[in-house]
């Protein structure tokens, strides 16, 4: 039987940040307990005054409980109820301390101050005009999100996107969902095809309308984008689409031919090698589709590459006449720079080829190569540029060759407002362009790049192709390699100095399908054994927390990245988060804190970027510390490696805890120490590559936690997740 409970939110026992479930505990007038309401309450905060309908049903380890099934918000009537309401951070402008003095000041009729005549609120002390002023815009809002919300309400959207709806499209949001509900997944990050189309289905719009297919299409293509795909077989799409939408097949094509003809995207059929070797080529077509910007950004960079490779004047034409024999010898003898013959082919190549790429493992000299470069183009004045896709990538490489280094983006002049300075029509006045960690290079940033490059000047792409490719779409590095078109330098031998490291041994082991070794006198590299992924979990925390820092003097917060290569489970990413917050950021008196799009975020907390924000200059897998949580302004403010970036509560779920992080999300990174959990209930992750990226971002130090038998299932599977990209045979085309 339906009741109707109303209390306040007295505490937050669980947030799942996916699903929205929560377990809360709420005062409810007259009764001296407090009780366990269950049900999608994400973002409610404490403090805050609910009217709840639902049920009540008995949970056999957790007693009784009222199963929610819708709630609303509605203001308190006594003073301490208004209290906790204004100070529990809803509404900007007013944190506990104001919230108290203002309540002091006007008792019970607070809240009808507020929305009748905010001008008195000046009559509080510490309150002035500007402040007023944002309460009472903060109050506004709030109100007419709540119109939004009670819309909402029935389909479960949370308060956090509620108030991004009604960012988005201001009083316009709720004419425009009933109108086009599709447009929310379009335009607002953070929703969905599937929460825009539940909202879609509950307002009568039938399983098989035409715009609900064409969001569907959509939907799915740009699922496969984020897994890296920059296409999708036309097929596969279609079965793919159908079961999603619950549609037949011929709907989904007849949906694809409309936005074809409405140029929201493109198809053709494409021709790609089956083989790996191209001498031995197998050549099969397969009909392709493409989201509009990755369609253009992959003939782009073909088209780019391949001007780069076939125009003939070079910037750099007097090196392919330099007597190389001396060029090294003095080096030898003037700049005690000793190559192997490799890093010397990798020197000549990259000075008297336009497209040049160079390739290997750690430990092989790819720095020393690079630091080479740089001294021949100073020694004859010509000039060049240092870039990495990540901030992080950037720093190491300058502090890797004593020289500056940016990121593509500010390299490439980026600002919000106008997009990329840095192109075809202002390229950069540069001989020679040399990007690091290569291998992070997704498609439709390497083509903003190759807009900026002079026809006649070079480029350079160092980094390890057998790394876990770019978070983006796209697989540029190997499509190039694999083009053949491009001059590639693979570097293979270990030099003497890195071959002490069992880190770099280890990691060529591992690439060469050879188990690491683990001798008692190695001093970086460790396994502990352990089956069982709870205990595992355990063990790893107190590496984490204990361990490294007792015997290596290393700092848990700074100096130790967590690892994992997946996301859920006792030894996943999310749990292994909640379990390191609670172990190495604690809640504390002087520590703020605020629980946002169910996380609760603390300062002090180690975060990571999820998505790039051209806005703020923060970009996908940028990893930073929360500085300070503002409960006034509504902001928490994040040091990025030494910059400061301030988040609106509102935007705040483009972060996630960094405590741990994916193997995917660390590339482009190097840390002191990496902790790795590597268990058999990974499985379907436990591959050659995300092992050998994972132990290759340690600089001093890896521990493994898991069992052998886990990690020789990784070694063993070489499987590369083959991403659907054309890149490699459309550098083929008009080859000469």
């Amino acid at each position: 039987m339906q009741e109707t409970l109303e209390g306040t939110v007295e505490r937050i026992t669980y947030s799942h940040e996916e699903t929205g479930y929560t377990v809360a505990r709420l005062a409810v007038d007259g009764q001296l307990d407090l009780v366990t309401v269950v049900g999608n309450l994400l973002n409610v905060n404490v403090g805050e005054r609910l009217r709840l309908e639902g049920f009540w049903t008995t949970h056999p380890q957790y007693g009784r409980q009222f199963k929610v099934i819708n709630y609303k918000t509605v203001l308190p009537a006594t003073v301490e109820g208004i209290r906790r309401y204004l100070g529990s951070g809803l509404i900007k402008g007013i944190g506990p301390v104001t919230a108290q003095r203002i309540v002091n000041k006007f008792g019970t009729e607070t809240l009808e101050i507020i929305e009748h005549y905010p001008e008195r609120l000046r009559e509080v002390l510490g309150v002035g005009r500007k402040r007023v002023e944002m309460i009472t815009r903060a109050w506004e809002e709030q109100r007419r999100i709540k119109e939004v919300m009670l819309f909402l309400q029935s389909h479960q959207v949370s308060t956090t996107l509620a108030v991004k709806i009604f960012k988005q499209y201001g009083d316009e949001a709720i004419a425009i969902l009933q109108e086009d509900p599709y447009r929310l997944a379009r335009d607002i990050y953070g929703i969905g095809f599937l929460t825009a189309d539940k909202i879609a289905r509950n307002l009568g719009l039938p399983t098989d309308s035409p715009q609900r297919v064409a969001a569907g299409i959509s939907y799915v293509l740009g699922e496969l984008a984020d897994e890296g795909h920059v296409y999708a077989p036309q097929e596969k799409l279609i079965a793919e689409a159908s079961k999603i939408l619950e549609v037949p097949a011929e709907l989904v094509r007849t949906g694809l031919e409309q936005l074809e003809a409405e140029e929201q995207i493109h198809c053709e059929t494409i021709t790609y090698n089956i083989k790996e070797d191209r001498a031995q080529a197998e050549l099969r077509e397969e009909r392709a589709v493409y989201l509009l910007p990755f369609y253009y950004g992959e003939i782009g960079v073909a088209h780019r590459l391949r001007t780069l490779l076939h125009t003939e004047s070079s910037r750099l034409s007097s090196y392919r006449t330099a007597d190389w024999d001396r060029v090294f010898a003095y080096l030898a003898d003037n700049a005690r720079l000793q190559l192997s013959p490799q890093q010397q082919e990798a020197v000549r190549t990259a000075l008297t080829h336009k497209v040049t790429v160079l390739t290997g493992g750690p430990g092989t000299g790819k720095t020393t190569t690079v630091q080479t470069i740089i001294q021949l183009l100073e020694a004859r004045r010509h000039s060049y540029v240092l870039a990495s896709p990540t901030g992080r990538a950037a720093k190491r490489l300058s502090e890797a060759t004593n020289r500056p280094a940016k990121t593509v983006h500010r390299l490439l002049e980026y600002s919000p407002a106008e997009g990329f300075q840095r192109n075809e029509n202002n390229p950069l006045p540069v001989d020679m362009v040399i990007v690091d960690e290569a291998s992070m290079l997704d498609l439709l940033l390497t083509n903003h790049l190759l807009k900026a490059i002079p026809p006649d000047a070079h480029l350079l792409l160092v980094g390890d192709v057998d790394q876990l490719p770019s978070v983006g779409a796209g697989n540029v590095l190997r499509d190039v390699i694999d083009s053949g078109q491009a001059a590639v330098v693979r570097l293979d031998t270990i030099f003497r100095q890195a071959a002490d490291s069992y880190i770099v041994l280890n990691a060529h082991r591992i690439n060469h399908g050879q188990m690491p070794l683990f001798p008692k006198r190695a001093r970086d590299f460790f396994l502990f054994v352990k089956d069982d992924p709870q205990e595992a979990a355990d063990l790893l925390v107190d590496i984490v927390q204990n361990r490294i820092p007792r015997k290596f003097g290393l700092r848990p917060l700074e100096d130790i990245q967590v690892l994992s290569p997946m996301y859920r489970g006792a030894v996943g990413v999310s749990n292994l988060n909640a379990r390191l917050q609670a172990a190495l950021n604690p809640p504390a008196e002087n520590k703020s804190e605020r629980r946002l799009g169910g996380r609760v975020f603390r300062e002090g907390d180690r975060v990571i970027q999820l998505r790039n924000n051209y806005d703020l200059e923060v970009f996908n897998g940028d990893v930073g510390r929360i500085k300070t949580i503002d409960p006034i302004n509504q902001t928490l403010v994040v040091d990025m490696d030494g910059r400061l970036v301030t988040y609106d509560w509102a935007d705040a779920d483009q972060l996630a805890h960094a405590f741990a992080i994916s193997v995917h999300k660390s590339q482009g990174s190097e840390y002191p120490a990496v902790v790795m959990p590597v268990m058999t209930t990974h499985y379907v992750m436990l591959t050659r590559p995300i092992l050998y990226t994972g132990v290759t971002r340690a600089r001093d130090l890896v521990v493994l936690v898991g069992t052998k038998r886990a990690l020789a299932i990784a070694v063993r599977n070489n499987r590369v997740i083959d991403r659907h990209s054309a890149l490699d045979m459309r550098l083929l085309e008009h080859e000469t």
